[in-house]
């Protein structure tokens, strides 16, 4: 993932105010094994918030040091402390093929997305309709993705 800060089209009705988190924010929960519950996020100032956009997520020691950052700003706004999420060591927004969750949504909304467009696009990207294609998820920005990700 780039270090930049990347916000989607579609999650344009609340990346201002930073009202929910970002999927940039979730990829970076998912990589450095942290369960960060929605009224936690909550709980944090706008600039903590803004400040686990920015902070990078990438190298070990990156990932390390959000971790921390993380379970530090939680335990000092609400006294509990986030749970642990398992790392996948090899997490399927790497993988070569389109998911099997990723294909079913698609085709549910009668989209065909072939491993050649999954290989296009940004780990980012992909995090993104996986978690979107996901049954538990409500997933009326699957569609909204495909368009912005230009596979419709």
């Amino acid at each position: 993932m780039q270090s930049a800060t990347i916000f989607f089209q579609f999650e344009a009705d609340f990346v201002e105010s930073l009202r929910c988190i970002p999927m940039q924010v979730r990829y970076k929960l998912d990589t450095c094994g942290v369960k960060l519950k929605l009224h936690h996020w909550h709980q944090l100032a706008a600039r903590e918030r803004q400040g686990l956009v920015d902070l990078p997520c990438e190298t070990a020691q990156e990932i390390a040091d959000y971790r921390e950052v993380l379970r530090r700003l939680v335990r000092d706004r609400s006294g509990e402390t986030p749970k642990d999420l398992a790392v996948d060591a090899n997490p399927p927004w790497f993988e070569e093929s389109v998911p099997e969750t990723v294909q079913e949504k698609g085709r549910s909304l009668s989209v065909e997305i072939g491993d050649r467009q999954w290989l296009t696009l940004t780990p980012l990207q992909r995090f993104a309709l996986l978690k979107l294609s996901r049954p538990s998820h409500e997933n009326r920005n699957f569609y909204p993705a495909l368009q912005e990700f230009g596979l419709v």
